[in-house]
């Protein structure tokens, strides 16, 4: 079985995007995935199914959240070995140690063209620094993410596709999930 860790897109951030995590993994067991797990209260879940068709899947648990919430949101699945590269692949492992919670990896639907990352690096304004990694980014914010103007929003304008994001305690924690029996 393939183990996937799965982040739902912008879910309990106050109003209509409560999502509340027993009613997520209910609706992931009863879809036929085994060894549901969450993490936090923000849409991080693990879990193990026979399927290997990751788009597919994505739109699959979308479709059924789209359903059971009555609004979509969107999926965004890794495998747990892809995650785990994501782990060792972190261009910034001082800022890791130093300031995780000013870390972020940044999951993308899909794999922005060159330009996009070159049209992102020269939209910062501030001290902020980017590292692509395919379908995913590394956005270390120095000065913390609240005030900084890199924003998702500017992210997803200049990289053309849409993606959440996750600090790095967050990171290395569904890397410990996921690895786990």
């Amino acid at each position: 079985m393939t183990v996937y860790v799965g982040l739902l897109r912008a879910v309990n951030l106050g109003g209509e995007t409560q999502v509340r995590m027993d009613d997520l993994r209910s609706i992931l067991s009863r879809m036929g995935f085994e060894g549901v797990r969450s993490l936090l209260q923000s849409g991080n879940v693990i879990f193990r199914t026979d399927e290997r068709n990751g788009p597919a899947l994505e739109k699959r648990i979308e479709d059924r959240l789209a359903q059971e919430f009555g609004r979509r949101t969107d999926v965004f699945l890794r495998t747990a070995e892809a995650w785990d590269e994501i782990v060792r692949g972190n261009p910034f492992p001082h800022e890791a140690k130093a300031a995780p919670n000013h870390l972020v990896v940044a999951v993308l639907k899909e794999s922005p063209p060159s330009e996009g990352w070159k049209n992102l690096e020269n939209a910062i304004v501030g001290r902020e620094r980017v590292r692509a990694g395919g379908r995913h980014a590394y956005i270390a914010y120095p000065d913390g993410i609240g005030r900084s103007r890199l924003t998702a929003a500017l992210i997803e304008k200049h990289l053309k596709t849409r993606g959440t994001s996750r600090n790095w305690n967050t990171v290395a924690r569904l890397a410990a999930l996921s690895s786990a029996p």
